[in-house]
């Protein structure tokens, strides 16, 4: 059996790193808004550290309206362009752009879907994929259900949401487990464990 871990060991740069892994990271997500924000932030990432997305991160509650889609779909050219002039977010016209694209989007797959829940957890049959991780040279950056996932995805008109940011965001969203397994978490965000999205809107409130 692998050493037991106090965490998976990309999570020990910094005490913003260490709070999303121990209160947020893997956990199952069940809430549209959730779902959106995740889409919102991992397509901001792209080509930027993790660490500058968690640092920003209030700062695209802010701006995109509390991560609702509905209200993020209505935003106009003049918002691209007030935006671009928020130092608490990444200003790069095409990500706030696709931003504003992908609200569209998932509000059509809601409609079509009933959620964009019932949508994405189709790619994984229902329930988290749980892998077995030993080290972080055995985590892929993209698998065959990131690559479907990023393909409908972008059938659908989203964007930013290539295979591996949309690993990334089934990593961050539960929909597969890749906690090492020596990490306490990995147990810990199983379905008999797994926080309710009640726990997990509090944790939010805590790290705002």
């Amino acid at each position: 059996m692998p050493k037991p871990l106090l965490r998976c060991p990309w999570a020990d740069g910094s005490a913003a790193y260490v709070e999303y892994h121990d209160r947020e990271w893997g956990v199952p997500v069940h809430d549209d808004r959730v779902f959106f924000e995740f889409l919102i932030l991992e397509g901001a990432q792209a080509g930027l550290s993790w660490s500058t997305i968690l640092n920003k991160r209030a700062g695209y509650r802010s701006a995109f309206a509390g991560f609702d889609p509905a209200k993020v779909a209505r935003f106009a050219a003049s918002d691209v362009a007030r935006l671009m002039n928020d130092a608490q977010i990444v200003r790069n016209q095409l990500k706030i752009q696709s931003a504003v694209a992908n609200a569209r989007a998932f509000l059509e797959v809601q409609r079509e879907f009933g959620s964009f829940d019932a949508y994405v957890w189709t790619f994984v049959r229902g329930k988290t994929l749980q892998n077995r991780r030993r080290t972080l040279k055995t985590v892929p950056a993209r698998t065959p259900q990131s690559d479907a996932l990023s393909k409908d995805l972008q059938k659908r008109g989203f964007r930013f949401v290539g295979s591996t940011i949309i690993y990334a965001f089934m990593q961050a969203t539960g929909l597969v487990n890749d906690h090492l397994v020596a990490c306490p978490r990995w147990a810990a965000v199983q379905p008999s464990a797994a926080l309710t999205t009640l726990q997990r809107q509090k944790a939010y409130a805590r790290t705002e």
